[in-house]
């Protein structure tokens, strides 16, 4: 008996469930009439329906708001067709609209779906279960696609935060690339210096992993440095401004390539170990010597750059002159990079790049790749640095038959001029 009283006590004290409102607009009073009865024998007093019979009548209601939803024939005494509907969408576009219509039309009730209606109802055709399960259904619709409308401007709004993230980065980035180079000596202007610089960046992304520096050293030396993150966008972008503040902050050691880039992998890994995600980065560094004819070069798993020697009409790799190189950067702790030499006369040219030119593919999957890019090099070894550059990305992109390149891309050039300079 307690336990009787107890639950007649609970569902008194339960909140009532709220009532749906629907706007019904209907001209014809036996149609309006059966609609009252099919709602009341189906769901009881769930609905409260509000009755009027002229589309001028149903859109000052719904200005007045309050409604659920609304059912509504399309030939009203003042208004026909679609363009009923469409009347009432543009004066309530957040309530749902069923069109319950005589019209066994199937062209009209999908253009009314398409337009926006959540239902298209035939009269004689649907009973009060139809209609109530309709009716509700098309509340919960309307409010999920509201939901996702919303959703998706604020997709919008943070993608268009993060792409002017994207462009400030790219701005800063860029404005870690030298846009002007040392000469040597610094007192001659750029034609007279004894070592002269040339490069080409291309980013696959709003922000790239590749990067190069050129900085002076000495007079009569040149520290070039050129290196490709894994990946690409924010986070390589990220790696790529550590490695400026790394050069900086190791200039006293730029002298000797191969502590050089072993004094970069261990401040990165230090830098780098409590970060979850896997870095590494392939680089070159190398010591241009024009007081001497020498580059003194270290290699972290970086593709070996080219030497070209205008006066015997010759390209090599520098891994023909000493195959020694080390572990991409960050890969392990304690790595000691070997520093190499070959000869570098008047009128040489190193050529740096990053594995975007030869990585790029045609239609059918095959890769530009390095003996490709080697032969195209040799083929224009005469040519000045620039239009060396200019070429060689053309005959890439005609490879693949884009002009865009998967990957980012980085050349960087640096020729030996007239030794005699430096005197």
């Amino acid at each position: 008996m307690a336990e009787t009283q107890q639950q007649t006590k609970t569902e008194t004290e339960a909140p009532a469930r709220r009532r749906i409102r629907v706007l019904l607009i209907e001209d014809n009073p036996g149609d309006a009439r059966l609609i009252e009865l099919m709602l009341a024998e189906a769901d009881g007093d769930t609905f409260e329906l509000r009755r009027v019979e002229r589309m001028e009548d149903g859109l000052r209601e719904l200005g007045a708001g309050g409604f659920d939803v609304v059912l509504s024939d399309l030939s009203l005494p003042d208004s026909h067709g679609l363009d009923t509907f469409l009347r009432l969408q543009g004066r309530a576009p957040h309530v749902p609209i069923i069109v319950l219509s005589g019209l066994k039309d199937a062209t009209v009730a999908l253009e009314a779906v398409h337009q926006g209606a959540q239902d298209y109802l035939i009269k004689g055709e649907v009973d009060g279960q139809l209609l109530s399960r309709a009716m509700r259904y098309a509340i919960e619709r309307k409010r999920m696609s509201e939901q996702l409308h919303r959703y998706a401007a604020e997709l919008r709004e943070k993608n268009a935060q993060l792409e002017s993230d994207f462009n400030m980065a790219r701005e800063i980035q860029q404005i870690f690339l030298p846009d002007q180079y040392p000469t040597f000596p610094h007192s001659v202007a750029p034609e007279d210096s004894a070592l002269k610089f040339s490069s080409r960046y291309i980013s696959a992304a709003a922000v790239g992993g590749d990067f190069f520096d050129v900085f002076a050293i000495t007079d009569s030396t040149a520290g070039v440095f050129i290196c490709d993150v894994m990946g690409h966008g924010m986070r390589a972008a990220l790696i790529t401004a550590i490695m400026r503040g790394l050069i900086e902050e190791l200039m006293p050691v730029a002298a000797d390539a191969g502590r050089f880039l072993t004094e970069i992998n261990r401040s990165l890994r230090a830098i780098l170990r409590r970060t979850r995600e896997p870095f590494l980065a392939t680089a070159f560094y190398g010591v241009a010597d024009a007081a001497v004819g020498e580059l003194r070069f270290a290699n972290a798993g970086h593709p070996s750059p080219f030497r070209l020697q205008r006066g015997a009409n010759e390209v090599r790799a520098l891994k023909d002159y000493d195959p020694r190189h080390g572990p991409a950067l960050g890969l392990f702790e304690r790595t000691d990079y070997p520093t190499c030499r070959c000869p570098f006369a008047t009128n040489d040219l190193v050529f740096l790049f990053t594995d975007g030119i030869y990585e790029i593919t045609d239609a059918d999957g095959n890769e530009f790749g390095q003996e490709r890019l080697l032969q195209a090099v040799r083929k224009r070894v005469q040519l000045p640095a620039d239009e060396l550059f200019n070429e060689l990305l053309v005959e890439a992109q005609s490879f693949s038959g884009s002009v865009e390149f998967e990957d980012d891309v980085c050349l960087l050039g640096v020729e030996a001029g007239r030794l005699q300079s430096l005197a």
